[in-house]
């Protein structure tokens, strides 16, 4: 009896370290979900600094395409009318 305890035991155990690192998992990948293309942003933006105007254009239009609806996406675009000299 006691052993069938233990075993229980040890079961509910095993059952909520998996269901903490599913929900650390889950929360992990919302997280880096949610940027809205800040990080692609930044590249961009670096590239521009580094004199690579064609790879900050690119990197712009894909935040553009990824991301239409984010700030980062009017950002992109006003970097974009620059870059391509219409301001």
């Amino acid at each position: 009896m006691r052993e069938h305890r233990k075993k229980l035991e040890r079961g509910g155990f095993v059952r909520q370290v998996l269901i903490m690192l599913t929900l650390a998992v889950v929360f992990t990948i919302s997280g880096c979900s949610g940027s809205g293309g800040k990080e692609l942003f930044e590249t961009a933006k670096f590239e521009e600094l580094q004199n690579n105007p064609q790879h900050a254009t690119e990197l712009y239009e894909e935040i553009v395409k990824k991301y239409p609806k984010s700030e980062y996406a009017k950002k992109a675009e006003e970097r974009l009318n620059v870059l391509k000299g219409n301001k």
